[in-house]
């Protein structure tokens, strides 16, 4: 009878909270109709579930001491994919799942009480509304959670405060990229102070660490970026040393929460020597991040990187040769950085070889050859082949592909658009831009 009586305890709490595992429709008011409620406010309604699944509060995971993760759009964590790729957790080595709280179309993955984000309307297209429930179910299963925040690729937030953005030279309207993209002002400090503020509010949602991407200026050529006006910018102060101080910045006013502060950076910034044009110098992240996040991806490397004629033909030998670089820079400093190096698990267009599980465990054999044992795969549309993936120990490898999941296998998914979002309800950011 004890056990009964806490059950029905439990049960009664979980149905209170309206929050718990599987927990997928959401009742709240249309985002244009009515005001948008903070993200830790939203309430969604429960399915039957068992007790095992119910969970009061955010639970904060344990960082384990080897992450081997997955990206996770948001699109797809807002969608029965996510639960296709909590499975794929379950039975395989996968123990974290990186997801886009805020994507390079400035939109967000829940509804956010940060002014600014209200103010840009970034709350009239978010992905996920019953974001707590589902980052409940992903933490009943033990998986880590990652928050990535874009920063400087921002168009929403660049169109709605135009002050805060890189405006044209000799019109004053807002300078695009190549393919029409706005960015902000990466020498503005409004900018990094909202990518902050953002990330506070994740840890609050249940998030376990804090990931910032595209901390960095457009990777343009010379003659499109001679047309930017960057607003912000002081007399003397270099793209270096923004992207400098404003790393700083986000990593001082996350330090409060004790989470960890980690920064995806070009891969190719462990081997060059200056700052690629875009401000992003190796030992000015590894000094203050806690972890590193190189872009290795062999098929953004050009043709002769590190001797190979085709770099995307040879996915152990490029990572290899990236993160050697990347440890040496950082054998010389106190206290660097760990690297988690980001994996490609995607195929770059028509660009030969198609990535297949041999490409993908390729890459992740570079990395445990070199000692690093924490990776994450990236796909921009969060398609993960379970044949690349170790089954979980106890865990039977699957016999069949036919049994498998389409989050969990298929042929790799192209990267032909880069920086793309389709119309449809699978549609997602594009691919990262590394080189």
């Amino acid at each position: 009878m004890t056990v009964v009586r806490q059950a029905g305890a439990l049960l009664l709490a979980a149905l209170s909270m309206s929050r718990g595992l599987f927990a997928q429709d959401a009742a709240v008011p249309d985002t244009l109709a009515a005001p948008m409620a903070a993200a830790d406010q939203v309430r969604v309604l429960l399915r039957p579930l068992e007790l095992r699944y119910v969970q009061q509060e955010p639970l904060l995971q344990p960082r384990a001491s080897s992450i081997k993760g997955l990206y996770v759009n948001a699109w797809a964590f807002g969608s029965r994919r996510l639960w296709q790729l909590v499975r794929l957790a379950d039975e395989t080595e996968i123990n974290a799942l990186v997801i886009d709280v805020k994507d390079d179309t400035g939109c967000l993955l829940y509804p956010s009480a940060v002014p600014t984000a209200q103010q840009i309307g970034a709350n009239q297209c978010v992905r996920a509304k019953d974001a707590r429930a589902r980052l409940d179910t992903i933490a009943a299963h033990g998986i880590y959670a990652i928050a990535r925040i874009v920063v400087a690729k921002d168009p929403r937030l660049a169109e709605r405060k135009p002050e805060w953005s890189v405006q044209e030279r000799g019109t004053g309207k807002l300078w695009r990229d190549r393919i029409d993209i706005a960015w902000v002002d990466a020498y503005n400090d409004s900018v990094w102070i909202y990518a902050a503020q953002l990330a506070q509010e994740a840890v609050h949602m249940g998030f376990n660490e804090v990931q910032f991407d595209y901390v960095r200026f457009p990777d343009e050529p010379r003659s499109r970026m001679a047309t930017a006006v960057f607003p912000a910018h002081r007399p003397g102060q270099t793209q270096r040393d923004a992207v400098r101080e404003h790393v700083a910045l986000l990593t001082r006013r996350l330090k409060p929460l004790g989470v960890p502060v980690t920064f995806d950076i070009f891969g190719l910034t462990a081997s060059a020597t200056g700052d690629l044009g875009i401000g992003q110098v190796w030992e000015d992240f590894a000094t203050v991040a806690d972890v590193l996040l190189p872009m290795v991806y062999p098929s953004h490397y050009y043709r002769g990187a590190f001797g190979f004629a085709w770099p995307n033909g040879q996915p152990y030998r490029v990572v290899h040769s990236a993160l050697s670089d990347a440890l040496q820079r950082s054998r010389a400093l106190a206290g660097a950085a760990e690297i988690r190096p980001f994996l490609q698990a995607f195929t770059l267009g028509r660009r030969l070889p198609r990535y297949t599980p041999f490409e993908i465990r390729e890459q992740i054999r570079a990395v445990e050859d070199l000692g690093i044992t924490s990776w994450v795969l990236w796909n921009p549309r969060s398609v993960y082949q379970r044949e690349a993936l170790r089954p979980k120990p106890g865990v039977p490898a699957r016999a069949s592909r036919a049994r498998t999941s389409p989050a969990a296998a298929g042929s790799p998914e192209d990267c032909d658009a880069p920086h793309s979002v389709d119309a449809d309800a699978n549609a997602i950011p594009g691919c990262h831009s590394v080189m």
